[in-house]
């Protein structure tokens, strides 16, 4: 028992080494002049913009739910009468005239609602204009945002946090000499607002407008109360009054009448004033230890340490500009946990997905109006979910996925005459399935069949089959309109998604919009179809014998579709035909999806293919807006090239993000912090191509380092440690048991390692049968230049913890 208790303190020792190690805190020396140098919090459901001024505070408050229009439609049932003559003029190469025919039958005039602020709670400091000894911090170990400044002999602090324990944000305001705190606290938004005094509080309303004809219905409400320690509180009007505290907690509570996309008939004011009556009954201290112990449960999952240099000291947003001159691997050490801080922050289960901006938003109408992207960016928010510990964030879009595939239903109908469902390149918290923008951006029927993608892959990390029951119906319902819509191609004889196109991108180029996307089979077509049909075969097969006919059904629809290809260029061709312009550096690289995030191109199972999109990635160039930087990364960690990977991290760092760490496209997107994230987990551990792959990617700048709590598919946990760039030591835990495959790049040894034969018995390691590829008879494909690799197999009992190690 004694040895036990002594081991046990050694790890606790050593994980808060670790923990002491790592770069968890950004701060500054001056307040922030712009949103996008103040401090994100946020608990899912309420976030929080904090710009720490002295004289002046803002802190810019959204809920989730707070959107612009009502429950609405946005199908064109005339889409379903041209159908068959868009694809005849697609077929015979007049693409322009089937382009110009969608729009004009396809779209309607709702192109999506707006996610919407509720405003913003000022705080006016008299006598504060001048402060020395300034700093601005925000702990994302915590989720705690700080602020502390002199003025005179008086030390004055601020603490910010979004709890996670009673659900408001609390403004905790101290001073280190008795009654030295007076200030106004007030409302202001950029909306139609209004606001009241209730008793000892202040209200503000707050009114989802009207968009593109579409009703707005949404209220939201938001609650304030002082409670001070000393001193007084007073309402006068729309302005709260504290004078002379020694300390004072303000609370604010918000909610809407939201309840799903088809209801709004909650109480928003019930909602908001039983939250703040809970809240200002439980004291600071036991709210704020409850509000850290709930998040640290989530975020301590995943611990990582790349290395430090004295750049580590440095105010953030320095650090940020000085980074393409200083070597700073702390910094994306950081970054890597700011992703995972804010997707915590932004999706918890119960709540709606993260959105084109999280949480965080200051507008009426957010950029692209803060929407759900579909053809690639909502699906970048949850790249890291599953990896680095955060399963559980998932729940939001799982459930919108299910609601999608409600509304989606009556879309394949009306539009497209199918089964099933569908969803096109974008929705809304009201999940519009049609068309949304133009043509050239928005008839792209593949949303649904990419983000049931999420369902397969959370399946694989965790083996759970009731989970794939429950999500079944979604899989199957987005298979049943692919094998409905899928047409034969006149010419090559494929089965083919028409009228569809490679996101935001022709072959002509983009031409600002106005050129011409629409087209069919384009291959990131394909490789979705392929994945949607074939995933759903294997669920299939895994829930047993009542879907056997069915599987067959979709085994011969996914064997008809073409073969990827490689053009002239050497290139992975991004459409049927051989139409790549190798100096086309445009930011969608969609047919680099069957490298990531799905597993169809592989350097040890289909190597002419790889190579090609490796050329595909080097013609496109490293330049690129801050989502598409955070896709790069993945697509160079999965060609095992670390130290490219790295050259899109330094550019990302220098170039893409803000002084607040949020990404810029520019302007702000949260997808690029989200593809960051997962970008760095896949250089360090990679799971998809049949075996668990350690430091597939490692550049020469993270020679030395540690991670730990990665999460492989088969529910495999990670603990490493390496040293001269290749792995030292590793402990895996195995909650699920089961056979695991060992890959390295050095020799291992380890208990129950034995040299791998065969393939892998694990079913949750299972890999997909890719066509072989055809090739332009104007070049011979390459193959690519592959290190040695070494692969065990560890047979593995549920529970278990195995130690392996470098010989």
């Amino acid at each position: 028992m004694k040895r036990i208790c002594l081991l046990s303190l050694l790890l606790l020792a050593c994980s808060l080494s670790i923990k002491a190690e790592e770069p968890l805190t950004l701060w500054y020396n001056r307040p922030a002049a712009t949103w996008t140098e103040a401090l994100p919090l946020g608990n899912s459901r309420l976030g929080a913009m904090v710009y720490g001024g002295t004289a002046h505070e803002e802190i810019q408050l959204n809920e989730e739910t707070m959107w612009g229009g009502s429950p609405y439609r946005n199908d064109n049932p005339n889409a379903l009468t041209v159908l068959p003559k868009v694809r005849q003029l697609i077929f015979d190469g007049k693409r322009a005239e089937a382009q110009r025919l969608i729009g004009e039958n396809f779209q309607t005039p709702r192109n999506g609602m707006p996610y919407q602020t509720l405003g913003s709670l000022m705080l006016t400091f008299p006598g504060h204009e001048k402060a020395d000894g300034y700093k601005r911090t925000l702990n994302i170990g915590d989720a705690v945002a700080g602020v502390q400044y002199r003025v005179g002999e008086t030390t004055f602090k601020r603490e910010v946090t979004t709890s996670f324990a009673d659900d408001v944000v609390r403004v905790r305001l101290t001073a280190d000499r008795p009654t030295s705190l007076t200030f106004d606290a007030s409302f202001t938004s950029p909306m139609q607002y209004a606001v009241k005094a209730e008793d000892d509080c202040l209200v503000m309303e707050t009114y989802g407008s009207g968009h593109e004809g579409v009703e707005g219905v949404i209220r939201g409400q938001t609650w304030m109360k002082a409670v001070a320690e000393g001193g007084r509180v007073s309402v006068t009007g729309s302005v709260m009054h504290v004078e002379r505290a020694t300390a004072v907690t303000v609370y604010l509570s918000a909610a809407t009448n939201f309840v799903n996309y088809h209801d709004v008939s909650g109480n928003a004011r019930q909602r908001a004033l039983e939250r703040l009556q809970k809240a200002v009954a439980t004291p600071y201290s036991k709210a704020v230890q409850a509000h850290r112990m709930r998040y640290a449960s989530q975020f301590d999952r995943v611990r990582i340490n790349l290395g430090s240099t004295p750049s580590a000291q440095l105010p953030t947003d320095q650090r940020l500009r000085e980074s393409a001159q200083n070597e700073d691997p702390a910094l994306a050490s950081l970054l890597f946990q700011f992703g995972r801080y804010l997707l915590i922050c932004s999706s918890q289960p119960g709540g709606q997905p993260a959105n084109l901006q999280g949480i965080w938003n200051k507008e009426v109408l957010a950029p692209w109006d803060g929407k759900y992207t579909v053809n690639i960016n909502l699906e970048m928010n949850y790249w890291p979910s599953d990896m680095t510990g955060l399963g559980e964030c998932n729940e939001p879009l799982f459930r919108m996925l299910q609601e999608l595939s409600v509304t989606g239903r009556q879309t394949a109908r009306s539009m497209y005459g199918c089964r099933g469902w569908v969803l096109h390149h974008n929705t809304d918290i009201w999940r519009c399935t049609g068309l949304v923008d133009p043509a050239f951006y928005g008839m792209w029927p593949n949303g649904g069949a990419w983000l049931c993608q999420h369902l397969w892959q959370h399946y694989l990390y965790t083996g759970d089959t009731k989970f794939l029951t429950d999500v079944m119906p979604v899989l199957k319902g987005s298979a049943d309109f692919f094998l409905d819509f899928l047409v034969r191609h006149p010419k090559y004889g494929w089965m083919v998604s028409c009228p569809s196109n490679s996101p935001e991108h022709g072959p002509e180029g983009d031409k600002s919009g106005a050129g011409v996307s629409t087209i069919a089979g384009s291959t990131m077509d394909n490789q979705l179809a392929f994945d949607i049909l074939y995933n759903t075969w294997q669920a299939c097969r895994i829930l047993g014998k009542d879907y056997n006919a069915y599987a067959d059904s979709l085994k011969q629809m996914f064997t008809k579709l073409p073969p990827m290809q490689i053009g002239r260029h050497g290139q992975l061709q991004e459409w049927l035909e051989d139409a790549d312009n190798p100096n086309d550096k445009h930011r969608h690289i969609s047919h680099a999806y069957g490298l990531y995030p799905s597993n169809q191109i592989s350097p040890y199972r289909q190597p002419q293919l790889f190579e090609a999109v490796r050329n595909t990635l080097i013609q496109r160039g490293d330049e690129a807006t801050g989502w598409s930087a955070g896709w790069k990364i993945n697509l160079w960690a999965r060609l095992l090239d670390g130290n490219h990977a790295y050259r899109i991290i330094t550019h990302m760092l220098s170039d893409r993000i803000y002084p607040n760490l949020f990404d810029a496209h520019p302007p702000f997107q949260i997808d690029g912090n989200f593809g960051f994230t997962a970008g760095v987990a896949e250089m360090l551990m990679q799971s998809h191509d049949g075996a668990l792959h350690l430091l597939p990617a490692l550049p020469n700048v993270w020679s030395k380092g540690h991670v730990a709590g990665l999460v492989a598919r088969g529910g495999f946990v990670i603990d490493m440690d390496w040293e001269d760039g290749a792995l030292k030591q590793a402990a895996i835990q195995a909650p699920l048991g089961g056979q695991l495959r060992i890959r390295s790049y050095v020799p291992l040894q380890g208990e129950g390692l034995r040299k791998a034969h065969g393939a892998n018995s694990n079913p949750l390691y299972s890999l997909p049968p890719v066509k072989k590829p055809l090739a332009s008879k104007d070049i011979t494909p390459a193959k690519p230049v592959l290190r040695r690799i070494y692969e065990y197999d560890l047979q593995t009992k549920a529970g278990g913890v195995y130690h392996i190690s470098r010989q």
